[in-house]
């Protein structure tokens, strides 16, 4: 059970890490359970029996854990946000009167309100910003190199300086980190987050990922794993997304529960369309799909054009809005024939396609 005592919100905390929550109790079950539901939560906090001294760190703490054992203690302690009593008592209406006393946000009973408190203390300990920019890119037909498309939107996002992750959700495309070419580069991979429930970390995400580039990588592995259950995509996307900057991801172009769990958590999806009338037709019923989940699906279209075709009237036949037109390019096509990532090249077509869709969706981003 977890109750909120009527005062004003604790105000939201910028990116980054905030500092240790603190923990004020001389019960040592409660203590234990504490101290657990912190590790849950990526935290290490500062422990006291008493009132910190100096008192600063009563102050400076993003968030204080009082147990209902020790209310008595802090009952003077300077009032400020971000205080929860914690006890085990359900039956004992005391409680509220002592959570006044101590200038307490929260009276949360265990073990029912765990899962409160633990994404209560990871957000103050990640800190809690403006969520990651998170784009889908998915194929209107097999081929259509949404693939190198997304690859190239995270390399030229990296490239800025912006804190970028790519996440590869088609588990039969082969892999984003052999695009990239970090096949053999260490961190973890799909499967190994396949039992995650609940919330996972978003620093411990971010450090546990291959980087190349100057970008994290969530791809599959070479193993016989295929699917991850959707409550995991979600967990995972969602501590992706946490971390603010840019979250780029490359969708299969079939929707199962997995992918809707990534289609409920984009900003936008480009929908990568070829030229050519067989191409439009496919990509109509893939945008029929992504559209039942994504409102913001727009198409982006790569020639060379068909006759009578050209990027406005595929975008008219799809009834999508423009995203722009993929120039043509010999990485956008083999890029693991190269040894260059796509879009790695600053001064290439494509580079320059990217840089200006960051360019144009941020705008949107900051006027919405």
């Amino acid at each position: 059970m977890a109750g909120t005592v009527t005062r004003d919100p604790l105000p939201a905390a910028g990116g980054g890490r905030q500092g240790a929550p603190l923990i004020v109790t001389e019960d040592a079950g409660l203590l234990d359970d504490l101290l657990r539901l912190c590790a849950a939560a990526g935290a290490t906090p500062e422990v006291h029996h008493g009132m910190p001294e100096p008192r600063s760190g009563w102050e400076a703490a993003p968030l204080v854990l009082v147990g209902d054992d020790a209310a008595r203690r802090v009952r003077g302690a300077p009032r400020r946000r971000g205080v929860v009593l914690v006890g085990r008592d359900q039956d004992d209406s005391g409680v509220w009167r002592r959570a006044v006393e101590i200038g307490a946000d929260h009276v949360l009973m265990l073990p029912d309100g765990e899962q409160w408190l633990v994404d209560r203390i990871a957000d103050v300990t990640e800190g809690v910003g403006r969520p990651a920019l998170t784009v889908g890119v998915i194929g209107g037909r097999g081929g259509a190199g949404a693939s190198t498309l997304a690859c190239a939107l995270a390399v030229t996002s990296a490239r800025e300086g912006l804190r970028t992750l790519l996440v590869d959700a088609d588990p039969l495309g082969g892999g984003l980190d052999v695009v990239l070419g970090g096949e053999t580069a260490e961190g973890l991979r799909w499967p190994a987050f396949a039992a995650s429930r609940g919330r996972v970390g978003g620093g411990a995400l971010e450090e546990s990922l291959p980087e190349l580039h100057s970008l994290r990588v969530l791809s599959w592995d070479r193993g016989d794993c295929v699917a991850v259950p959707p409550q995991a995509v979600r967990a995972v996307l969602a501590a992706a997304r946490r971390g603010g900057g840019v979250v780029v991801v490359d969708l299969p172009r079939r929707v199962d529960d997995g992918v809707a769990e990534v289609l409920a958590q984009l900003d936008l999806g480009l929908l990568v369309v070829p030229a050519e009338l067989r191409a439009v037709a496919a990509a109509g019923r893939v945008a029929s799909a992504v559209g039942m989940v994504l409102r913001d699906l727009r198409v982006a279209v790569r020639g060379p054009y068909a006759p009578g075709l050209d990027d406005r009237e595929v975008a008219r036949l799809l009834g999508l809005p423009l995203a722009g037109d993929v120039p043509v390019e010999p990485s956008l096509q083999r890029p693991q024939e190269t040894g260059r990532p796509p879009g790695v090249s600053r001064r290439g077509p494509l580079a320059r396609f990217c840089k200006e869709f960051w360019e144009r969706v941020r705008v949107e981003a900051r006027a919405a």
